[in-house]
């Protein structure tokens, strides 16, 4: 067995690759913002998101699924190595058909047919996701080399927007190089994984290509369903607001709106940076029944998530127009009360994501994690609907507040059962805390 890596290293990269995630947005917005206006700020944000929707359906839930399938068995190679290779079978399979549907799109939906260069070198961004098998790294704690590899992609792609973009018409350039990093980072892995996982055993394709998918489909295609379900109802609600508010208001509304969440992005990468790095291990104590472990880094967890999320949020709300003025200028004042509306969020998210994917996943109670998400989802559409034509990006952000708060009560309502009297996972065994 590999010893294992430190839950305070992994921390410390993952703080690393977060303070990355801040700084290089922090050196670039100004300058791209000032640059793009906000037209072309909210052309590439609602490109983003609206490829955000096919890069869901290609990837279903292997990129948290695949975390905990792969923690559970990476002790034994040849195991590990059959998981990888059937879950980049049925990414494979989907991501085609998602860039069929894609195209279909590409040529038929007027608001991405007439940014057809920008939509198409954006969608890149969906084939390296499946190639990177992210998941597989995080799975093995691999941070060093995730922070390491990233900081250089970011670093990179920062150089490039400085050299590249000059004008107002640069914006597809700017949407290839935001995406950049990631896709360097995914390029990277295609080599690198070779590292941890082996070929297919001969056995495995003894019976053929299709009988390898088949069997691949029929032994993950229940659990990735339902992880499939919680990033589906997690990617409506975080990339509704810009959907919505691009059909509905167009792009200059929602150029003010991308610029409030990028901030609170940037912070909700750090509020959740040690929750980023929980999931593999505590997937492995929830499998090896090291209870006491596991509640130790709950405890642990918690206290981390109070100390940043609160204080972050209540400095934000603050000092918002001072954070706009310095990142993006005058032009996007607008962006102020939104933004003032979305900072408490930070605490939500961070409390959420914990409980949700670093408690209840682990403890295989991912529909009680759905069911919290697709409530949030459906208060986001509905308010969403009532606020936007109103009151533009502010109606978003309210909409956005709503659904998180929503989210969080349910799975708080969970973990109070959890403790008190236990509750049932996905495979009928009962779960306390």
């Amino acid at each position: 067995m590999e010893k294992q890596k430190s839950v305070k290293l992994n921390y410390l990269m993952n703080c690393i690759l977060t303070a990355s995630s801040m700084i290089f947005p922090l050196l670039s917005y100004p300058y791209v913002s000032g640059i793009l206006q906000p037209e072309g700020m909210g052309k590439v944000a609602f490109a983003n998101s609206f490829i955000a929707y096919f890069a869901l359906i290609s990837m279903l839930g292997i990129p948290t699924y695949g975390i905990r399938a792969c923690a559970k068995v990476r002790d034994d190679k040849k195991m590990l190595s059959k998981v990888v290779w059937q879950l980049l079978a049925v990414n494979f399979m989907m991501t085609l058909a998602v860039y069929i549907l894609f195209g279909i799109c590409l040529f038929t939906v007027p608001r991405v047919s007439s940014e057809k260069a920008l939509f198409a070198w954006m969608s890149l961004s969906i084939l390296f996701q499946m190639l990177g098998v992210e998941w597989l790294f995080k799975a093995l704690e691999e941070y060093s080399y995730i922070t390491l590899r990233s900081v250089l992609f970011k670093a990179a792609a920062l150089v490039l927007m400085f050299l590249c973009i000059h004008e107002k018409d640069d914006y597809v350039i700017y949407g290839v190089l935001t995406l950049a990093a990631g896709m360097g980072s995914n390029l990277c892995n295609l080599f690198y994984v070779r590292r941890f996982i082996q070929p297919l055993e001969k056995e495995d394709l003894a019976s053929g290509a299709f009988v390898f998918l088949k069997d691949a489909i029929r032994t993950h295609i229940k659990p990735v369903g339902v992880f499939f379900a919680m990033s589906a109802a997690t990617t409506i609600y975080t990339n509704l607001d810009v959907v919505m508010l691009n059909f509905m208001q167009g792009d200059v509304q929602t150029g003010y709106y991308s610029c409030a969440v990028k901030i609170k992005g940037v912070l909700v990468s750090f509020v959740t940076a040690l929750g980023a790095v929980l999931l593999p291990r505590m997937s492995y104590y929830a499998e090896k029944k090291k209870d006491r472990e596991f509640r130790r880094l709950i405890q642990k967890a918690f206290l981390f998530v109070a100390a940043t999320s609160i204080p972050l949020c209540i400095f934000f709300m603050f000092f918002a127009k001072s954070s706009i003025l310095i990142l993006s200028g005058e032009a996007f004042l607008p962006a102020v009360f939104p933004m003032q509306i979305i900072m408490p969020t930070l605490v939500l998210i961070g409390f959420s994501n914990l409980i949700g994917i670093q408690i209840l996943v682990p403890l295989g109670m991912e529909k009680k994690v759905l069911y919290s998400e697709i409530g949030g989802a459906l208060t986001d559409l509905c308010l969403n609907l009532w606020l936007i034509p109103s009151m533009g990006a502010a109606g978003a952000a309210i909409g956005t507040l709503a659904a998180e708060t929503v989210v969080l009560l349910y799975q708080i309502g969970v973990m109070i059962n959890l403790k008190n009297k236990g509750v049932q996972n996905d495979t009928g065994k009962n779960q306390t805390l």
